[in-house]
């Protein structure tokens, strides 16, 4: 574990790392270095003593899962694809999409008997007749659209999700809920 008095912060590369980065610049927290960045994926919040770790999603999960990291924000849909043991303590409202379960525009889903196939990771397969239907995240649909698809149905919303580490929650808890309360108000 990171046996240190820093906090470090394990944040999903990408979308959910430029919000978070926008989160903390309006916490008041120098970002200069978050920004700019480089190939590094170690870097130093200045004044805060915070250390904030980039990585892929399931890699969040893992590093605050074992300890490397205190702190994690991660999608919800990776949560739910991994689980893990940590505490999820808060739903920060960015990077909001959803899981839907999705068909060839007209098919009827439901109807008929027999088994129906749905793939997932395949946005295509419904259109190559692999499967009925897909499972997918869904941000505006556009993608579906284009290749003739439609949402028949929403399966679970995800957004952003703030984890902490199970021991870290415990020895750095009042720093940790400093943190987190500081983060939700700028929300």
């Amino acid at each position: 574990m990171n046996g240190n008095k820093a906090i470090r912060i394990a944040l999903t590369k990408g979308r959910l790392e430029k919000d978070t980065v926008g989160l903390f610049e309006k916490m008041g927290f120098d970002v200069t270095e978050l920004k700019e960045k480089g190939r590094r994926l170690i870097l130093n919040i200045p004044g805060e003593n915070m250390e904030v770790v980039l990585a892929k999603a399931a890699d969040v999960i893992t590093y605050v899962e074992l300890g490397a990291c205190d702190i994690g924000v991660v999608g919800k849909d990776t949560i739910l694809e991994h689980g893990g043991k940590y505490f999820e303590v808060a739903d920060l409202g960015f990077g909001r999409c959803r899981f839907a379960l999705a068909t060839k525009k007209g098919l009827d889903f439901y109807g008929g008997v027999g088994v129906k196939t749905v793939a997932t990771k395949y946005p295509k397969a419904p259109l190559l007749k692999i499967a009925d239907g897909i499972v997918d995240i869904v941000e505006t649909g556009t993608t579906l659209k284009e290749n003739g698809l439609a949402v028949i149905e929403d399966v679970v919303p995800i957004s952003a999700r703030l984890i902490v580490n199970t021991v870290s929650m415990k020895l750095k808890k009042e720093r940790i809920e400093q943190l987190t309360d500081l983060m939700l108000s700028q929300l």
